[in-house]
């Protein structure tokens, strides 16, 4: 999806930092960039300094406008408060980009130094991309089964919002007061959207009312258990009064508990029942035409959405037959599986019997469930040992295993990750969801783990976010292509490393590639061929050994979040492909080490921008 510069190019999300003095020498490896070193005078060091400060504030400026952008980097500025969602505010992000822009250019970019060009050069075309973008703007689905306000709001106070003084759960009662006004300005987004004709496909509905109506289920709401809000904010005050000198008395605890009882029943209930009641009366106006073709400018809009996703200038039919060639040549890999394992029948027997053998299952019940949670966290634990043999930076933010809160688990995707807090005292998290336990085979539990954790999200990510020397909208910016692509290396380079010993968890490794290179096929099947919600899921169920319940969730993924998911195998084949030809240029000199090192040390790039790293890289080798 196409997002407001502040997103784009600050996210943590996708899923999520102090006031630092600029360090505008660049760091040995940042020096290590592609363009001519330029002369270190005088006036080369003044305008590099110049550039950094000038990055640091531009990043300030879009942070100071995003509360919540605050709480997922771990500062307390704005606690209390909500983003500003009206159009108002849009316009104002708008021209501060526009003027932005204009100083930006005031810069003599010759006289800067490579690591600060090199941020100039991403800078500017962030800045370029979110003015042209804005065209866009309402081309998204502000409320969806993948995420959105009305999910985000809970997830948010329950992940990052901690309670470490009485001021803090102030701000926690504060937030939930606002939610009604939160969502007033939600529902005029959805308004305007629908004035354009951008209204959710008829399948959203029934998922963001259920999750909707979950959230105000149980106390205060009801006579049930407590809802997940308030034993969030209760466990955290209790955990506040258990601390050495606490200044939580009885009294005040009680007083807290009244005043966000209170502010739960005044206007978090009443919020989330006007949304409900928005939706029901919308949901009436929704088709099942689930492309984005059928907007104003469709076509073209997921031209430019597949621009942004991959950084590649490929098209929409390039990247269908590249899925359809990698799905081709994945399905040979696993017949040699099948064969290793002795398996009697087709490759689509193989996979039913993958999917459908309850050795490959856990229980359902929460036994089930530990026990899946356990053994995720022993196969990162098991991987922290091997990393230094493939790789020389290593992140020193934790990482822990998680399940998806049961608010949003029957609707949230089949695992993600969130990062660490800008400080690194909040852990990264790889959420694995539970709700249905036959959609997370156990042949697939390393591949995932891999993915999510290490290898994968942690290692780029929080390295990422440790990285010295560079400006902070790169520390936390990003790149879907190259993050998402660095994913699915990271289920891959286990392999090299003695993973996947036993076949059928290959065989999960193969799966799990294959669901991405079906991407490809399925996301531009949907957006420029008109394929159906049904075509989609048919073609998932036909060509892979996933749960059928997989398909759907994927398919509607790919209708609400046009171009993303074609970012995971593009990045792949990128990375193995100029990893190869490192192999192949350097010969005995080439080190994997020094190879994951060049690509994950300047942080998230273009494809094309670290495949000149790269190729820098090896001529230096050389």
């Amino acid at each position: 999806m196409l997002k407001h510069f502040g997103t784009a190019l600050f996210t943590a999300a996708a899923l999520t930092a102090c006031n630092e003095s600029v360090e505008p020498q660049p760091t040995p490896e940042a020096k290590q960039q592609v363009e001519a070193p330029v002369e270190n005078t005088v006036d080369t060091v003044s305008e590099s300094e110049k550039a950094n400060a000038m990055y640091e504030r531009f990043f300030e400026a879009w942070v100071a406008r995003s509360p919540e952008w605050m709480s997922f980097l771990g500062r307390k500025d704005r606690a209390s408060e909500w983003d500003n969602l009206t159009e108002e505010y849009a316009n104002e992000g708008l021209e501060i980009t526009k003027q932005q822009l204009a100083e930006l250019k005031t810069i003599d970019r010759t006289k800067l130094d490579q690591p600060t060009a090199l941020s100039y050069d991403l800078l500017v075309q962030a800045l370029e991309e979110q003015i042209e973008d804005n065209r866009w703007r309402l081309y998204n689905y502000p409320v969806n089964q993948m995420f959105g306000t009305h999910s985000s709001v809970v997830s948010l106070l329950i992940n990052q919002h901690p309670i470490d003084s009485i001021k803090d759960a102030e701000d926690y009662i504060s937030r939930l007061n606002g939610v009604s006004n939160y969502f007033d300005q939600l529902i005029a987004g959805i308004e305007a959207r629908t004035a354009a004709n951008i209204v959710p496909p008829k399948f959203v509905f029934p998922h963001v009312i259920r999750d909707s109506q979950n959230i105000i289920k149980g106390a205060p709401y009801d006579d049930g258990e407590p809802s997940a809000l308030l034993a969030d904010f209760t466990g955290k005050l209790d955990k506040l009064a258990e601390k050495e000198g606490s200044e939580l008395s009885d009294e005040k605890k009680s007083e807290l508990v009244s005043a966000a009882t209170a502010a739960m029943t005044s206007s978090v209930k009443p919020a989330y029942e006007k949304l409900i009641a928005h939706l029901s009366e919308l949901e009436k106006q929704a088709t099942t035409d689930d492309g984005v073709w059928k907007w104003k400018d469709g076509d073209e809009y997921y031209n430019v959405a597949l621009k942004r996703t991959t950084t590649t200038d490929l098209t929409a039919d390039e990247i269908h037959e590249i899925g359809l060639k990698e799905v081709a040549r994945i399905h040979d890999e696993m017949r040699a599986i099948k064969e290793k394992v002795g398996f009697e029948g087709d490759l689509k027997a193989f996979m039913k019997f993958m999917r459908d053998d309850e050795q490959f299952y856990y229980t359902d019940g929460q036994a089930g469930k530990d026990r899946y949670l356990a053994e995720a966290t022993k196969l990162i634990d098991d991987m922290k040992p091997k990393l230094d043999d493939m790789f020389i930076t290593k992140p020193k933010a934790d990482l822990n295993v998680k399940a998806v809160e049961a608010f949003r688990e029957q609707s949230a995707g089949k695992a993600f990750y969130q990062r660490p807090s800008e400080d690194g005292k909040r852990p990264g998290l790889y959420y694995a969801n539970l709700y249905d336990m036959k959609a997370m085979p156990t042949y697939q539990m390393a591949a995932l783990a891999y993915h999510e954790g290490i290898p994968g999200h942690h290692m780029q990510l929080a390295i990422q976010q440790e990285l010295k020397g560079i400006p902070k909208f790169r520390k936390f910016g990003g790149y879907t292509a190259y993050i998402e692509g660095w994913g699915l290396y990271s289920e891959y380079l286990p392999k090299e490393f003695g993973a996947y010993q036993d076949p059928y968890s290959d065989f999960g490794r193969l799966a799990m590639e294959l669901w991405r290179a079906c991407r490809l096929v399925v996301d531009t099947g949907i957006h420029t061929k008109k394929w159906t919600r049904e075509e989609g899921i048919a073609y998932y169920t036909d060509n892979t050994p996933n749960a059928v319940s997989d398909g759907v969730k994927m398919v509607e993924r790919h209708i609400v979040m046009a171009s993303q998911a074609t970012a995971y195998k593009i990045g792949m084949l990128k990375i193995l492909e100029l990893r190869e030809k490192a192999r192949t240029a350097l010969g005995d000199k080439f080190d994997i080490r020094g190879f994951h090192d060049e690509v994950l040390k300047y942080g998230p790039l273009p494809l094309n921008v670290v495949e000149r790293n790269v190729d820098a890289w090896v001529t230096a080798q050389q």
